[in-house]
């Protein structure tokens, strides 16, 4: 696991993109594709887009979710539509992998199942990803792995309908079994707010019940965690 701590979220993002059109490049050259599991809020978005301005070879990049909420994609939470607007529309690229939001989340899920086994790669029936982008909440959800959910999950898909914070979820998420087989993933947390969960997430005790991030453990991939000073103030020991 590496921790990489910036001053502020726009020093993340400004890294992140490099990064990620170094990764891409490299998987491209290896590969012929890179194939990149996208994530929603705030954090992200800078990076998306900063890499609305990159000159790249769009048409090898292959772009999915990690979760969506099942909403039109018009609606503010879908992040597919957010993604669009900022990212997609500039790029012009074809590659876009979404979650059927449209659909109930039982019938999301099985759909999306389907749309990643075009793209399993031996021994799976779902596609190692190049790079998986991450967030997570002050709970220490990430994607829509919340806390109490079943954490031995034997499917690359969830729907996840279960009532969250009061409401119902209505989501669709990827589980442990596909983001812990990637070549990377990426944990990206910036905030004050965020600074005690992110704590107790990496130096705590091991929860994975409670807290869901502290399940995404590649099995032969990088862990990196990017994160800005308001985050990690109570984190000492990390890389600048």
């Amino acid at each position: 696991m590496i921790i990489k701590k910036f001053r502020d979220s726009d020093e993340l993002s400004q890294a992140a993109t490099k990064k990620f059109i170094e990764l891409a490049n490299q998987a491209i050259a290896n590969r012929g594709r890179f194939l990149v599991s996208l994530s929603g809020g705030s954090t992200p978005m800078k990076l998306y887009e900063r890499l609305a301005n990159e000159k790249q070879d769009w048409s090898r990049v292959y772009f999915f979710w990690g979760d969506e909420r099942c909403v039109p994609v018009d609606d503010p939470g879908n992040t597919y539509g957010q993604t669009k607007k900022i990212l997609f529309d500039k790029i012009g690229t074809t590659n876009i992998h979404r979650v059927r939001s449209e659909l109930e989340p039982d019938s999301a899920s099985a759909d999306y199942t389907k749309t990643l086994s075009g793209f399993a790669e031996a021994p799976f029936d779902f596609p190692r990803f190049d790079l998986v982008l991450l967030g997570m909440g002050e709970d220490g959800h990430t994607a829509s792995l919340f806390p109490g959910s079943p954490v031995d999950v034997t499917t690359p898909t969830l729907a996840v309908t279960a009532q969250y914070q009061d409401r119902p979820a209505n989501r669709v998420t990827l589980t442990p079994l596909v983001f812990n087989q990637a070549r990377e993933v990426w944990f990206l947390v910036t905030g004050e707010n965020k600074a005690e969960i992110l704590r107790t997430v990496l130096k705590g005790e091991h929860n994975p019940q409670r807290y869901p991030a502290q399940r995404i453990q590649p099995v032969n991939g990088n862990l990196v965690w990017m994160i800005d000073e308001a985050a990690g103030r109570f984190l000492t020991d990390v890389t600048q």
